[in-house]
Parts: C-alpha cells; structure tokens; sequence
C-alpha cells in the first residue's frame, strides 16, 4: 500500500463519524464510479490468465461448495 493511502486510512480512523460521512459523499460525488461502464478495462496480466486457463480445464474448478460446507471444511462450523 502507498503510503499516501496509509495516512488517508489513519486519518480516517481517528476522524469523528460526521466529518468521515464527508468524506464519503465527496468520494461519492467526485471519485467514485458512476456506473460499470465508467469502469475501465484492463488487459489480464499473466497471473489472471492463468487462472482463466485453470477455470476453463479444470473440473474442479465448476464445483460449487455451499458457505455451511466450506466452513466445515476450514474448521470453522
């Protein structure tokens, strides 16, 4: 992380509630996306195209596993 995003968090974490509200609306207003297509794209570096090519042959990787299921399966049900 730049370390300008870690003062922008630090000063957000000892900043009373309204003036964060504040900050949001201007994120909202002025930065933030307006919609998906205001998005823009982005050519898949080698590390995502690695992983489509696992999506695409690997069986494996089309099962679908339920939240209940994998919290068994991590130790955390």
């Amino acid at each position: 992380m730049s370390a300008i995003k870690e003062r922008i968090i630090g000063a957000l974490t000892v900043m009373s509630e309204p003036d964060a509200e504040k900050i949001w609306i201007l994120i909202e207003k002025e930065i933030a996306p307006k919609s998906w297509d205001d998005i823009g794209e982005v050519e898949p570096d080698e590390w995502d195209l690695k992983m489509l090519k696992e999506i695409k042959n690997n069986p494996e990787c089309k099962e679908f596993v339920s939240k209940e299921e994998a919290y068994k399966e991590l130790g955390l049900a």
